[in-house]
């Protein structure tokens, strides 16, 4: 039986020249494109999806114009003898499957199919003859439809320069590329290694106590006194006098690195753990920052310079955290802190790191701040209340007293506040109101779901409100909308805030006192760590809610 337009035996040669051998599962894979092309209507363009990595793609690319390299092939390793066929446009097509219950009149097939008979124990030339006579009869077609997602190419938005290997890769695999994160199957050797060059670091000279009188300690020495404190006792660069034997020794203390001339900071490929945090912080520190020097048992600590929102890339965190022997620990993203609180640490992880790791760090960090912490302004806020009910008090408004407090809680004023009816021309002169009482927040709330009467949203799109994005993934406060009106910006709170003592509201206010950007992709974030637990007694923020 003929495979598209070749005889069995042609396509067994074009097998042999392609794949070194005629695989049985590439022959089968002929007979399988084939039947799939034929059931395609006569003019489609259309592109190939294979189940397995086995052969099969290979029969795509001997009898068609797909390939992976021109993305008209994807392999989606499913574990499966199975391929599809489809228009590449509307996703229309077939999938043809090796079908087992079409094997029991080939026996050799099915031992070889099912791994059922070892391959030392096969008679290939058998197997080959039953596959020849069995043809498309083993398998079995359907019409399928592809997943949209899957349709069409992926393009790459942009290519960047990795700042640890210094190679161009597509930027949206983060700040560094996959290899660089970890994913290298390989380890690079230089001119003329036969093996990975040795890690060892530069051994300090260590003396004993009674010999380190008069000489510089090379790290810091930290004494432990159990339930009281735990305290570097001296310091990287302090001479060793007699009178400190005795308390060297109290902690237990018998010998002590001390600096020589191998132990230079300033030679060698080596960098001192002081030196090397020292190069760090500076580098990553950002406004409303402080940190003390000199580094203390290696390690660095900021603070907060005072009340405000500590602010944190967190893709290029992560990124230094790849690179080896460096670390930089922190407070979540967005998050209020006060004036001296601890926000961040870092330090070399050993004594000495490579200097190419140091320079590597200090790439991936770049020239722009890692970290910061953003005063918040003081708001001047107006609250806008939609509903007819409230309005005709039917209903009492309970929302105005919430949102004053949590304005009030961050230092901020109401000059502002009405009650308007689920109509368009109250809410929009309501705006009009806000803006002419100098307010620079517009807080709504209600009118935000899918009702029929809640038309909020219309009416304040009608008022001038650009840059909308309204749904989040935080729970409570899915509803929320956040956006501007002119020089004022809005944030719309859902009917939740009157239910749940903490909402989206409690999470996004100090983002936009602090006119941080708030976009999809930060709203997207927020999904990890959104759902809140409604514990009976609420302890935000010391919990995990929106962190």
């Amino acid at each position: 039986m003929n495979i598209d337009s070749y005889t069995f035996d042609e396509f067994k040669k074009k097998a042999e020249e392609f794949h070194s051998y005629a695989a049985p599962g590439l022959l089968i894979g002929g007979y399988m494109v084939a039947m799939a092309k034929r059931a395609l209507p006569k003019g489609t363009l259309f592109e190939a999806l294979v189940e397995t990595a086995k052969c099969l793609p290979d029969a795509v690319q001997l009898l068609t114009l797909c390939s992976t390299g021109n993305q008209w092939m994807r392999v989606i390793n499913l574990g499966r003898y199975a391929l599809s066929l489809y228009d590449k446009y509307t996703g229309e097509g077939v999938r043809v499957h090796l079908d087992v219950k079409k094997l029991d009149a080939y026996p050799e097939i099915r031992g070889w199919f099912m791994k059922q008979t070892l391959k030392a124990d096969q008679d290939n030339d058998k197997l080959l003859q039953e596959i020849e006579t069995a043809g498309e009869s083993i398998c079995s077609i359907a019409p399928v439809r592809i997943n949209p997602r899957l349709l069409g190419h992926s393009h790459m938005t942009g290519i960047s320069v990795c700042p640890i290997c210094g190679e161009a890769y597509p930027d949206s695999d983060g700040r560094i590329c996959r290899g660089c994160q970890g994913e290298a199957p390989y380890v690079v050797l230089k001119e003329g290694q036969t093996a990975p060059s040795s890690d060892e670091r530069p051994r300090p000279l260590v003396v004993p106590v009674e010999e380190a009188v008069g000489r510089t300690a090379l790290h810091d020495m930290t004494q432990i006194l159990p339930g009281d404190s735990k305290e570097a006792a001296f310091s990287a660069g302090q001479t060793i006098t007699a009178g400190d034997l005795c308390r060297l020794q109290q902690m237990g203390r018998f010998h002590v690195a001390v600096e020589d001339e191998r132990t230079d900071p300033e030679s060698g490929e080596w960098v001192h753990e002081n030196d090397a945090a020292s190069a760090l912080a500076w580098r990553m520190v950002g406004p409303g920052v402080a940190f003390g020097m000199p580094p203390k048992e290696g390690k660095i600590t900021f603070r907060a310079e005072f009340d405000g929102l500590f602010s944190l890339d967190v893709d290029r965190l992560q990124a230094l955290n790849m690179v080896p022997d460096v670390m930089l620990a922190t407070r979540q993203d967005n998050m209020l802190v006060e004036a001296n609180d601890e926000i961040a640490g870092t330090r070399a992880i050993p004594l000495y790191i490579k200097r190419e790791y140091l320079a590597q760090a200090l790439a991936v960090i770049g020239r722009e701040p890692l970290f910061a912490v953003h005063p918040l302004r003081q708001a001047k806020a107006a609250v806008l209340i939609t509903g007819t009910e409230v309005f005709q008090g039917l209903i009492e408004d309970r929302f105005l007293p919430i949102i004053t407090a949590k304005v009030e809680a961050l230092r901020g004023k109401i000059v502002y506040h009405t009650i308007a009816p689920d109509e368009r021309k109250p809410i929009i002169d309501a705006v009009s109101a806000a803006e002419k009482a100098g307010a620079d927040i517009l807080v709504t709330t209600g009118g935000l779901s899918v009702d029929p009467d809640d038309i909020t949203r219309a009416a304040l799109i009608e008022a001038g409100l650009t840059d909308i994005l309204h749904g989040v993934p935080v729970l409570p406060g899915t509803m929320s909308l956040i956006g501007r009106i002119r020089g004022m910006q809005v944030i719309g709170v859902p009917a939740c805030a009157l239910y749940y003592k903490t909402t989206f509201f409690d999470l996004i206010l100090p983002r936009l006192l602090a006119n941080q950007p708030v976009t999809r992709a930060f709203l997207a974030r927020m999904g990890q760590g959104g759902l809140c637990m409604n514990c009976k007694r609420c302890t935000y923020p010391k919990c995990f809610f929106g962190k």
